[in-house]
């Protein structure tokens, strides 16, 4: 699988500190109010869609970068 397929894995925990979510390349989940961040034990860092709990039209873990999307709200 090339880079450019592989899913949500965005960085390592170390360098989670440094980086923005701008930075991350997550397009549209950078500042989207349903997006949220999540660390894993291993140091994987994923952006969650909240939207996949309520409709089916939209992935946990969205593949990266999101450029367009029917459920984006900018964050406030």
């Amino acid at each position: 699988m090339s880079p450019e397929g592989a899913c949500a894995i965005l960085i390592r925990m170390s360098d989670a500190r440094q980086q923005t979510p701008e930075s991350l390349g997550a397009g549209l989940c950078a500042d989207c109010i349903h997006s949220r961040r999540i660390e894993s034990a291993h140091g994987s860092v994923f952006i969650l869609c909240n939207l996949y709990q309520t409709d089916p039209r939209f992935p946990k873990y969205p593949r990266l970068p999101v450029l367009s999307c029917d459920g984006y709200k900018q964050k406030p």
